[in-house]
């Protein structure tokens, strides 16, 4: 994981030996570790003054829970990337998460491999779900989201998406980065950037995450 090289993060595990086993590990891969703590007001404090690349979160935290505590990083620091690493696989958990701006979320007992993924994925500023619980959280939302008519005040056509928007939108709520995007439409990089930011502008929403989620509510995709 050279590409993780110069990745600083913070841990943010209540587990004592679940904090010493992430650290050992992350250490094998040239990652800094910025810090550990365990409880949600710590991380949001030490993440604010520290300014991690990536915070690996708990849910189930003291004080503070992992939500709540990544609501606030990302509303004071937006560019920080913010890994849920939970034992929660209920939906409300996953999509309460993602709402307060995770951009990953794994599931505790995910391999070396895996959680090094993820953490490569969310560094390049894409989305990672764990796959436990990706197809579970998409289905459930979809099945419980009535599909907008053409009159119905949630359409594409409110949002003014263009035929291009929609293609992308769609890439996007799957976790595709720009570059996915663009080989898959047979696009440059900088076109794709243009049409994410369209459509996060159009959207009222601030980042890639709550745009998929906000699409998949809405049955846009």
């Amino acid at each position: 994981m050279n590409a993780n090289q110069s990745l600083s993060i913070l841990i943010v595990e209540d587990d004592p030996m679940m904090q010493i086993g992430l650290s050992r590990i992350l250490s094998t891969k040239e990652i800094t570790i910025a810090g550990q703590v365990e409880d949600g007001n710590l991380a949001v404090e030490i993440a604010l003054k520290m300014k991690p690349d990536i915070v690996l979160m708990d849910i189930g935290l003291p004080g503070l829970d992992g939500i709540e505590a990544t609501q606030r990083i990302k509303a004071a620091l937006p560019e920080v990337r913010i890994l849920i690493l939970t034992y929660y696989v209920d939906e409300d958990k996953v999509l309460a998460a993602i709402s307060s701006g995770a951009d990953a979320y794994c599931v505790k007992g995910t391999s070396i491999a895996q959680l090094c993924a993820a953490i490569t994925t969310v560094a390049e500023g894409s989305i990672y779900l764990d796959a436990r619980i990706a197809d579970y959280v998409v289905k459930n939302v979809v099945q419980k989201t009535q599909i907008p008519t053409k009159n119905d005040a949630n359409n594409s056509e409110d949002f003014g998406f263009s035929e291009r928007e929609i293609q992308v939108l769609r890439l996007l709520a799957e976790g595709k980065s720009n570059a996915q995007i663009g080989e898959a439409l047979h696009l440059s990089p900088n076109t794709v950037k243009g049409h994410v930011r369209r459509i996060l502008l159009k959207m009222s929403v601030s980042d890639r995450v709550k745009a998929a989620v906000k699409a998949l509510k809405l049955g846009l995709v």
